[in-house]
């Protein structure tokens, strides 16, 4: 069943920075802007801001003095969260034990003193979108974590937020889980077309859902932008680093070649001066040392199935991230031929 459009919301704050009471420096001042009906990732490690963020888009945290939040260019920053009509999703789900799945759901509208059967009409409405119905009188005890994720969810879209916010949702879940419904999650908010700000420390998940990625470092935004541009071009080393697996040798770019002890990796574009070059995995191929640019020893060889991941050392950096669908066993210590797309090649 859809549920009745609901104009999406435009966010925009200005110099939110957080301090908190003991002096803790939560968040550096920050300025973002979210365009109505997008879909913001805020990733980064534990402690680097972005729950805070949420908090003060939300109006559970106030930001320092300076600091202001927009909602479609209305200055909401004293606002609390009961009055900014955005619905949140927790970490730990918030569900109300001592009700029901539908009484759970129709909390938010009974505050709002909606009329008896608009609010069982909008249940049974939030019951079949997410395909809970069965559900509906038992009580929170008796569901997996998978139903109360639904539950959660159905709670807050069922108030008709015009943003909705969600704090880690999947992190308490199993993998195969997470998956299933991180998927959900994303056919959710392109059916429904509403903004929404994501919170999460997976980057699986950042970049399946987001239109546009926020990495967080030490109460800074590091890099925003597409999951591909933070992903093909960080702007740090941080955001090299952390987004997926990057790969590093040592040399020197010369005459449209990177130079390094190990061989030679043909790179027409390298910025004059560089002396490391980064690569993902997927950027290197194994090959007959006859065709190979590099080469080096594999220090540790791990069999997945549809493929094999090699770690091979070519110089003083860490082994590199070799991944091959070649059927066959790697010995430790065994020589192997690299061969690098110059098209992955990044300098930082």
């Amino acid at each position: 069943m859809m549920t009745d459009p609901v104009q999406p919301l435009a966010i925009a704050l200005s110099r939110c920075g957080k301090t908190f009471a003991d002096g803790t420096r939560a968040l550096e001042p920050l300025d973002l802007e979210i365009k109505a009906g997008e879909t913001v990732v805020f990733l980064g490690p534990s402690g680097c801001g972005k729950t805070t963020t949420l908090r003060i888009i939300a109006g559970l945290e106030d930001p320092d003095a300076g600091g202001r939040v927009l909602f479609d260019g209305v200055d909401v920053t004293a606002q609390p969260i009961e009055q900014r009509n955005v619905g949140m999703v927790f970490q730990s789900y918030a569900l109300f034990p001592n009700m029901t799945v539908a009484e759970n759901i129709g909390y938010g509208l009974r505050v709002r003193r909606a009329k008896k059967p608009a609010i069982a009409a909008r249940v049974d409405e939030m019951l079949g979108m997410m395909r809970i119905e069965p559900l509906a009188d038992r009580r929170i005890d008796q569901l997996s974590g998978g139903q109360r994720q639904r539950v959660a969810l159905a709670r807050a879209l069922a108030v008709r937020p015009r943003a909705l916010l969600l704090d880690e949702p999947l992190t308490a879940l199993d993998a195969k889980l997470r998956d299933a419904l991180r998927l959900e999650i994303d056919e959710l908010l392109r059916r429904l077309g509403i903004t929404a700000i994501y919170v999460t420390h997976d980057q699986a998940e950042a970049m399946a859902l987001g239109d546009r990625i926020a990495v967080m470092d030490h109460g800074k935004m590091a890099q925003i932008g597409p999951p591909r541009e933070i992903y093909r071009r960080p702007a740090t080393r941080f955001v090299a680093d952390f987004i997926g697996t990057m790969n590093r040798i040592s040399g020197v770019a010369r005459g449209g070649v990177f130079v390094t002890d190990a061989g030679a990796v043909p790179w027409l574009e390298a910025p004059p001066g560089t002396t490391e070059a980064l690569f993902r995995p997927e950027d290197v191929t194994v090959v007959d040392e006859g065709q190979a640019h590099l080469k080096g020893s594999v220090v540790a060889a791990f069999f997945l199935g549809d493929r094999t991941r090699l770690f091979v050392k070519v110089d003083a950096n860490k082994p590199l991230v070799v991944e091959t669908d070649a059927r066959r066993d790697y010995a430790h210590g065994e020589t192997v031929g690299l061969r690098i797309d110059p098209r992955g090649l990044m300098a930082l």
